[in-house]
């Protein structure tokens, strides 16, 4: 029997009131979470007072501006028309679920997880703010972060993995394992539950604290834009139980899982079988670039030959194959880790050659990799496991430090488990990572499905099935990793730390495309394009028929897979990717990605955005290269 969120807490709650040993309850259908999308969009203020609602008392079903339409229909003889859920502001819900329940939705910085965990289920919320009351009154509690009930139990899975016992992982401080207050996703009350829907499904989270004035008046939930809308006697009494649960609860001894369906099956049969990633790279300089410095436009530049020499770039990466142990600790795989970076050139106005951090960020990278396997052979593979995209950014951003290389960049970093099919990966700032994969209209949910050209015109089913997210500070201003010579202390600084990266993991099939890229790609590339440029590479190097994937499935089932084909030609993609970007960045006539974003920031751009661009380009195949096929 599959348990839900709050089943789990309920029970550890119970365990924990008793002073039982929770080890159980913990261990019970825990799951990690996926990771919150991090961005600082803007700081709260250290005023983090949420009031109680007023007197007024607000009928739930209809808020008190669409109750006093309703009634002057009714006066006008005319129709009442009822406004649509998804135009109701969050300003409405909050007030609907203040005066039907008020709970304060915080907790102090020196709780615990116990704690958390007890109020969660005291006061059935989802998420609290984590307060700080050393300096303040009781009223103006400042706001130091927010933790979630899925923060505790992706706390409670990572600290079972790590062998903790039950009062290990029930003492630790919430204030260790909260979203940081910089990090943490608001909303305002003007905007609409469906805009607050949106963005919590494309961020991937459960609690929206809203801000109104620098103080936090509550936090809405997924659960309470549902209910709004609902009076009390549409929840409750016999008719409601007999419309609505009565023939529902309840499963037979006899329910069993269904069968996944054919195309399901189809992947699971060969889940286990490795697989292979074939690599290519492209790195074009800024077109106006020079030994002397860089041209603010072709005038300024000169009459000389767009540049081409790699040397010039400000963006370094890099691509390794390593062998480390897996993650049972007994047996040895090859990891192939990628990464890029942006060296920021405003630091040329202050004499520092922006390369040079970049490079050694990106250099130290692959010299821990190579440490790390020459310790795994040296020792027969008894020391070393897998180091995460975020902690080998970490260990090189340190000794990038210790080598006083001033400067700053963003930074990518991944590695692909061949076994698992999962590609990890940590980014900092503007770069990242696009996966295209072709998915089969015929067995594609409605919202993976092209809805805008119709079936007969489409060239392909070459989609865009993942896209990671980019830090930013505000427009053109990315995050980025970085060192002065000492110590940033400034909490609103743009530097931050391997730790502060958005992390996450993606499923990899056999055929996707996956592209690594600077923004020198994405501000002058629209990502469609990017989907029709690997097309036309499939297309001229035979991997698809005419756009479709049959072909290539019955090659597949005879065991052939060229990959040698794949490992000669992907540098092509890569180079196909880096002209396309520098012809549309010197492109006056037609606005770039960069440009529109621009302009809806109401910054005057045209055309493309020149810089710097490195592509990492990837194919997924069954077999590793330089194999004969069948």
């Amino acid at each position: 029997m599959m348990a839900t969120r709050r089943e789990l807490l309920l029970k550890l709650a119970a365990k924990v009131s008793n002073n039982q040993r929770a080890t159980a309850a913990i261990a019970t259908g825990l799951a990690a979470r996926n990771g919150l999308i991090q961005r600082s969009s803007r700081s709260f203020s250290t005023a983090a007072q949420v009031d109680p609602p007023t007197a007024t008392i607000v009928n739930k079903a209809a808020p008190a501006d669409l109750a006093s339409s309703l009634d002057q229909a009714k006066l006008e003889g005319e129709t009442p028309k009822r406004s649509r859920v998804s135009d109701v502001t969050i300003q409405e819900v909050l007030k609907a679920k203040h005066t039907a329940r008020w709970v304060e939705p915080v907790i102090p910085h020196n709780a615990t997880v116990r704690d958390a965990i007890v109020t969660c289920i005291s006061q059935n919320i989802s998420g609290m703010m984590v307060v700080d009351r050393t300096d303040t009154m009781k009223r103006q509690q400042k706001c130091v972060g927010l933790i979630t009930s899925r923060d505790l139990l992706r706390i409670m899975a990572a600290s079972i993995k790590d062998g903790k016992s039950a009062e290990e992982i029930l003492n630790q401080s919430v204030i260790q394992q909260m979203t940081p207050i910089n990090q943490v996703i608001y909303g305002r009350p003007d905007e609409t539950i469906g805009m607050c829907r949106a963005i919590m499904a494309k961020l991937g989270i459960k609690c929206l604290p809203i801000l109104v004035d620098g103080r936090v008046e509550g936090i809405i939930t997924a659960r309470d834009m549902s209910e709004f809308y609902y009076d009390p006697k549409d929840l409750g009494g016999k008719k409601n139980y007999l419309t609505d649960v009565s023939e529902r609860v309840g499963l037979s001894e006899n329910t069993s899982m269904a069968e996944p369906p054919i195309f399901v099956r189809q992947h699971l049969a060969s889940k286990h079988d490795p697989l292979f990633i074939n690599v290519g790279t492209a790195e074009y300089p800024h077109p106006f670039k020079s030994h002397d410095g860089v041209g603010a436009n072709r005038r300024d530049f000169g009459p000389d030959d767009l540049a081409t020499d790699p040397s010039l770039s400000e963006d370094a990466h890099f691509v390794s194959t390593v062998e480390m142990l897996d993650e049972s600790g007994t047996n040895m795989q090859k990891l192939l880790y990628m990464g890029v970076a942006d060296g920021v050139g405003s630091w040329r106005e202050y004499g520092v050659d922006p390369r040079d951090f970049s490079r050694m960020l990106m250099g130290e990278c692959q010299n821990i990799l190579r440490d790390a396997s020459s310790e795994c052979s040296a020792t027969g593979g008894t020391a070393c496991t897998m180091i995460s995209p975020a902690e080998l950014l970490a260990r090189s951003y340190k000794r990038t430090k210790e080598a006083n290389v001033i400067g700053s960049s963003t930074a990518c970093v991944g590695v692909f488990d061949s076994v698992h099919h999962q590609l990890h990966f940590s980014n900092i700032g503007d770069s990242g990572i696009i996966v295209l994969r072709h998915i089969d209209s015929d067995v594609a949910s409605a919202l993976q499905r092209n809805r805008t050209t119709p079936r007969t015109e489409r060239k392909s089913d070459l989609r865009i099935a993942f896209v990671s997210q980019q830090q930013l500070k505000s427009f053109n201003h990315p995050y980025q990793m970085g060192w002065t010579g000492e110590e940033v202390v400034d909490k609103n600084s743009s530097f931050k730390q391997a730790s502060d990266s958005c992390t996450s993991s993606v499923h990899i099939l056999r055929g996707d495309i996956i592209i690594m890229a600077t923004d020198g790609l994405f501000d002058n590339v629209d990502i469609d394009d990017i989907a029709s440029i690997a097309l036309k590479w499939e297309l001229d190097n035979e991997f698809i028929d005419n756009g479709g994937i049959d072909t290539r499935r019955r090659r597949w089932e005879s065991g052939s897979s060229l990959t040698d084909i794949s490992a000669q030609c992907i540098p092509t993609l890569a180079e196909m990717l880096c002209q396309k970007a520098r012809e549309n960045s010197l492109d006056n006539t037609v606005d770039s990605p960069f440009a529109l974003l621009a302009k809806e920031n109401d910054i005057m751009w045209s055309g493309g955005m020149p810089d710097d661009c490195t592509v990492v380009a990837m194919h997924v195949v069954g077999k590793p290269a330089n194999l004969n096929d069948v």
